[in-house]
């Protein structure tokens, strides 16, 4: 069975994130360990046989199932076997994704070994990249709770952009044809921005429409977005809503200052406004392509509901 190490050397949380944890999981005795082989340059196959090798070492039965195309992870998942206590990610935010989407009981904890590009949860948590670490706060039992939501169907736990990153977003996936590095977002983003006019969104937060038009709205429940910017530290992880940050002017100047701040401390600064709700709404007279979580998925209408109920992750 895997139990704690008291004196285990575990990676810390940001200061920046609030995380309220709880210890209450008995010891693990049978594990899921979920792989995107291509992960991390290529090293997602061996670590997700370390993590499982680490696994049988503690005592707990593994299996390791190596993803071989968009929702096989997801599709794996949902043929849970009922006596699985512990479901392992290993690979970036997209298979976390599948992992949380393939659950039908979100009260069985996820351990999560970050090797993507953003690794935007893991950067927020303190996740260990390192496998013997990563080990380590899985034995500690320590769970933190996640909120997610619906995004026109699509599951988001950590960020949806409507506006210049949506199209960014369409640009990579456009030409992308294996792993993605953050050079492509950013030749992403320049192509992105040829022609480029600012959108004009409406916005509707639980219910009630918000005055005015803006040029990019962020529905967020993190803090690094993308793995680069920062947004606002002051969210928690399981408070049932998410962070609305609304940009009336999404002019390329409007945008530089936005990266900027993004970049340099936390937004959205005065260049925009922060609001909160569980239910939200956007629409524009033409078509703004949008994207969930780092994948492009379409175009307004865009609607958005923070789900009931929330996943249960392992966390320093």
């Amino acid at each position: 069975m895997l139990s704690p190490y008291p004196d285990a050397e575990r990676a810390a949380a940001p200061a920046a994130t609030a995380i309220r944890a709880w210890d209450d999981v008995p010891p693990f005795r049978r594990a899921l360990v979920v792989a995107n082989p291509i992960a991390g340059r290529g090293r997602g196959r061996k670590v997700g046989r370390e993590v499982v090798e680490g696994l049988l070492r503690r005592g707990v039965e593994a299996e390791l199932h190596l993803t071989t195309a968009r929702g096989c992870g997801r599709a794996r998942v949902r043929c849970l076997d009922a006596e699985c206590d512990l479901v392992v990610s290993v690979g970036g935010d997209g298979t976390l994704r599948e992992v949380f989407d393939g659950l039908c009981d979100s009260d069985v904890p996820v351990g999560l070994v970050p090797l993507g590009t953003a690794n935007v949860l893991g950067l927020d948590l303190g996740l260990p990249r390192d496998v013997d670490r990563a080990l380590e706060v899985m034995a500690a039992r320590k769970l933190a709770r996640i909120d997610a939501a619906r995004v026109n169907g699509h599951l988001s736990f950590l960020v949806t952009g409507v506006g210049i990153d949506g199209m960014a977003v369409r640009e990579v996936e456009r030409r992308r044809t294996g792993p993605i590095t953050k050079a492509a977002y950013v030749g992403a983003l320049f192509r992105a921005l040829r022609g480029y006019r600012a959108p004009s969104l409406r916005v509707e937060l639980d219910g009630r429409a918000v005055e005015g038009e803006f040029g990019l709205v962020l529905v967020s429940n993190i803090v690094h977005y993308g793995g680069v910017f920062r947004l606002s530290p002051d969210r928690h992880l399981d408070d049932g809503l998410f962070e609305v940050y609304l940009f009336r002017d999404a002019s390329r100047t409007a945008l530089a200052r936005v990266a900027l701040r993004g970049l340099l401390a936390y937004l959205p600064g005065s260049a925009g406004e922060l609001r909160r709700a569980r239910r939200v709404k956007i629409e524009s007279d033409c078509p703004v392509a949008y994207q969930v979580d780092g994948d492009f998925r379409g175009e307004t209408p865009v609607e958005l509901e923070v789900a009931d109920r929330q996943y249960r992750l392992l966390v320093p």
